[in-house]
């Protein structure tokens, strides 16, 4: 079987497909205004099929839906179910603000899902809202709950480091995975095209974590063949795990195994990189799947060694609800 492979010898073997870029909270680093696109002309299910299918058939089976939000689509349930049907796809996985988790967990786990990423930046309402600028810290938390009590493969937390807003939750965080077999990741505030006052102001790098996880004697896991970019710590005395998410530490690129594809069609090689390859056109008959992945594979010649972003290269990408973050 024909491999994804890039020019630098990297296999993908995960893909994040965006199903929206519709998101309903407005988290101040990514939508601090709110969602201000048409909320039309995203991929339909026929369309989302075709894709996963070529994609799975190049040696891709971990499938994660993002959005935006991905559940403020009402045929979300379905979409999942057109994801499971795909021959070849092994592993489904979501990210969510899981404002309807808690409601939604029993049927998603019924469709197939077997993964859930949970945005959580504070461990309390007022950080929450503070960040999020929305008030449903209660309904998220209560959907943390859920997803565990529903027996999925695996949920995690994603939080977005933000010093002077989150950063002195460093040892909350390490507490709230005492007990729930959760995975808590870190991720360091990345430069976007719209972002550069507020990334001066709240970024800081991931070393804070590490030196923290140190001194409490938290040790670093191996990675596996189809992680994400996260580096997980674990500790004895302690149900979960704590990760980190560095894009600017040094080799972040070198095990790259995942590719993007927006809620519109765009092949996207790079979370910071320029352009999108327009897979729409060749997602409208059965018949093109060859030409489809042809065309996937001669686009990934054209992936960089990785980003630029100490270069100050930050793509074309103006906030990260565009492209599934």
């Amino acid at each position: 079987m024909t491999q994804l492979k890039d020019g630098f010898g990297r296999r993908f073997s995960y893909l994040r497909l965006s199903v929206t870029d519709v998101c309903n909270f407005r988290c101040e680093y990514c939508l601090p205004n709110g969602y201000q696109g048409k909320p039309t002309g995203f991929l339909d299910h026929d369309e989302i099929r075709r894709l996963v299918t070529a994609f799975a058939e190049l040696g891709t089976w971990k499938i994660r839906l993002t959005g935006g939000e991905p559940t403020v689509r009402k045929d979300f349930l379905d979409i999942v179910r057109t994801v499971r049907a795909a021959p070849g796809v092994q592993r489904i996985a979501m990210t969510t603000n899981a404002f309807r988790l808690a409601q939604d967990a029993a049927k998603l786990k019924d469709a197939g899902m077997d993964a859930v990423n949970i945005s959580l930046d504070g461990l309390d309402a007022e950080h929450f809202k503070r960040i999020t600028g929305d008030k449903r810290f209660d309904k998220v938390m209560a959907g943390i709950d859920a997803a565990l009590a529903h027996g999925f493969d695996a949920v995690k937390i994603n939080t977005v480091l933000l010093k002077g807003l989150n950063d002195e939750q460093l040892p909350a965080f390490f507490e709230f995975v005492r007990k729930r077999p959760v995975s808590v990741r870190f991720i360091e505030l990345m430069r976007t095209g719209d972002n550069g006052e507020y990334f001066e102001k709240r970024h800081v790098g991931g070393q804070l974590v590490r030196d923290q996880l140190d001194a409490a004697g938290w040790t670093p896991m191996e990675r596996g063949e189809a992680d994400g970019p996260a580096i997980e710590y674990r500790h004895p005395e302690h149900a979960g795990r704590i990760g980190i998410i560095a894009p600017y530490a040094p080799g972040f690129c070198d095990t790259c195994n995942r590719l993007r594809v927006t809620a519109r069609g765009g092949l996207r090689l790079c979370l910071f990189g320029n352009g999108t390859g327009n897979l729409r056109p060749l997602l409208q008959s059965d018949e093109q799947k060859e030409e489809l992945k042809a065309t996937v594979l001669t686009a990934l010649f054209g992936k960089r060694v990785s980003h630029f972003l100490h270069d100050g290269d930050y793509g074309d990408t103006p906030h990260l609800a565009m492209t599934g973050g």
